[in-house]
């Protein structure tokens, strides 16, 4: 871990600690101004950053081959742990095992991602890197989104009494509620944008790319803020075993089926490794307060995950000179 990067965590936690600071001093109007930020930052900056993503991304050129085996396993992870929080119960909400499964699999990509990519890899391990970052809201919060949603459809079923909800309907309010959701809908929109061939027109790209900026230090400040709101509590404990998760199971997965699977070495693997073994990100916080469930363990555990990275990183980095000695190389 070089100073540079250790400062670049460090920021993170400066920044949420200035929220945590407001909120205990009484400045955000508790709960309801609390309320009032999350919406605005998943209502408004992160559908900015979001559509500009997609309409700007060069899909003719990604590198799918990398891609498919950075996010294959990720989803079979994502959709897993899913399972796995869905067995438990009873459940608080219909909601709680997606946003458990975001809060497990999304990882700091922005603001701990870019820097490190381009301190560790350079120019070449830059561009994969920003490959997976365009493509990471759109796979994994979708999916998870449109998981919530069944779940949600679901529970609306039966607590209407009906045995089996129907069909038809089911499948019609998912769809609805998956389309008009403030993550898919820029996304589509951005990716229709992006197949018309057209350049953002200034002042779109002037707007968006404020409201992208200004999205991420909201999204630190709003971690803080809501530890003030909720505190660790008994959600520590489990937000410990989340955290652990995300930093070593995950990125070991992707590892195995990169080698294994996909025949990745070099510079890819390597990038690869470390993109999943970023700590959670602001976005599954984001992705909680949607669905108002396991808030406080979604803080926790972006908070607990970026502590932890300061240690597993240097062991991830350590493992892979180690397996570049045995004939996998690593080199750019």
């Amino acid at each position: 871990m070089t100073i540079e990067l250790f400062l670049r965590l460090l920021a993170l936690f400066v920044v949420g600690g200035i929220g945590y600071g407001v909120a205990r001093a009484g400045l955000t109007g508790g709960a309801a101004g609390f309320r009032a930020l999350s919406n605005l930052a998943f209502l408004v900056f992160v559908p900015a950053l979001l559509f500009r993503s997609m309409a700007r991304v060069d899909l003719a050129h990604l590198p799918w081959r990398l891609l498919l085996a950075f996010f294959g396993p990720l989803l079979l992870w994502s959709l897993l742990v899913r399972a796995g929080f869905a067995r438990r119960r009873p459940l608080e909400d219909p909601a709680a095992p997606a946003v458990s499964a975001v809060t497990a699999s999304f990882g700091n990509s922005v603001q701990v991602g870019l820097p490190f990519a381009a301190t560790l890899f350079g120019e070449a391990g830059l561009q994969l890197h920003v490959a997976i970052v365009s493509l990471h809201a759109l796979v994994l919060l979708s999916t998870q989104t449109v998981m919530a949603e069944v779940d949600l459809a679901r529970a609306a079923a039966r607590a209407a009494g009906a045995a089996r909800p129907p069909l038809g309907p089911m499948l019609l309010s998912i769809l609805r509620q998956s389309l008009i959701h403030p993550v898919t809908l820029p996304v589509l929109a951005g990716l229709a944008w992006n197949a018309l061939a057209w350049p953002l027109p200034a002042l779109a790209e002037d707007v968006t790319a404020m409201l992208a900026q200004a999205g991420v230090p909201l999204c630190l400040a709003l971690i803080g803020v809501s530890l003030a709101q909720y505190g660790l509590g008994d959600h520590w404990r489990r937000a410990a075993v989340i955290a652990l998760m995300k930093l070593m199971l995950l990125p070991a997965l992707v590892a195995v089926s990169a080698v294994l699977v996909f025949r990745l070495e070099g510079l890819a693997l390597a990038v690869l490794v470390m993109a999943a073994a970023l700590p959670t990100g602001s976005n599954a916080m984001l992705f909680a307060q949607r669905y108002r469930v396991r808030e406080a363990e979604a803080s926790t555990v972006i908070v607990l995950s970026t502590l932890g990275f300061m240690l597993s990183a240097p062991l991830w980095l350590l493992l892979l000179a180690v397996w570049r000695e045995h004939g996998v190389p690593l080199g750019g």
